[in-house]
Formats: C-alpha cells, sequence, structure tokens
C-alpha cells in the first residue's frame, strides 16, 4: 500500500528592499555545521545572467555583514506582526509589569515618557 508524501509548498514570495528575513546557508546545513541560519535584511534583488534566477543581497544583522547572491528559496519573511506580538497582546490592565514581556514594558515606557497623558486607542 501506498501513502500520498505530504510536501511543504512555498509560496511564492517578492522580497523588497527593507524586508527582514530569516535565511539559511543551505551548504552548511547540509554539512552539519553550525551557524548555518541567520537574520537578515533584504538591501537588493537582481537576475542572474545565465539562469535569469531572481537574487537577493542581504546584511546579516547579528554581524551586520553582507551576503550576496542568496536563494529566496532559502529565505522567509518575517512579519513585523510576529515581532511586534508581546506588545499586542500585552496585559494593560495587569497592575503587575513582571506579567507583561520586557518589550511591552520598553514600549510602555517610551511612549508614556513622550506623552504621559493618555495610552494610545485601541484599533
Amino acid at each position: 500500500m501506498t501513502h500520498p508524501q505530504m510536501q511543504a509548498v512555498q509560496p511564492k514570495v517578492t522580497y523588497t528592499k527593507g524586508d527582514i528575513v530569516l535565511f539559511r546557508d543551505v551548504e552548511r546545513f547540509w554539512l552539519g555545521l553550525p551557524g548555518h541560519t541567520f537574520v537578515g535584511r533584504v538591501e537588493r534583488s537582481w537576475t542572474h545572467a545565465d539562469t535569469r534566477k531572481v537574487l537577493y543581497d542581504l546584511t546579516e544583522l547579528s554581524g551586520n555583514r553582507a551576503r550576496a547572491g542568496i536563494d529566496p528559496v532559502y529565505m522567509r519573511l518575517l512579519p513585523a506582526t510576529d515581532a511586534m506580538h508581546d506588545i499586542d497582546t500585552a496585559p494593560l490592565s495587569e497592575p503587575d509589569t513582571g506579567a507583561m514581556t520586557p518589550a511591552a514594558v520598553a514600549w510602555l515606557r517610551q511612549h508614556l515618557r513622550q506623552d504621559g497623558s493618555a495610552l494610545p486607542g485601541r484599533p
């Protein structure tokens, strides 16, 4: 009896300058070497002259190092909504700020320093 094989399908994504992405050095990954996955910022896209494939140049955020010719198959967009989830879901009615994540507390402190009169309304 054969079973159908489940396969993940990567959506076709076009990245733009400034996007924050997770990318993987596929050679290091398959060789089992450490340091194969990085967070980067898209600097530009370009088309390879021979293959006509769109590639990306990134800046690795942890070391501010340039990475050129990254294949988008090994990139994933890191959405702002995921990065800001802790702030967006902070328990504002909670009297104990220890119940909030450090990022949420930092955002609240910064906002209150700018204008202590009121917190922003809910969207």
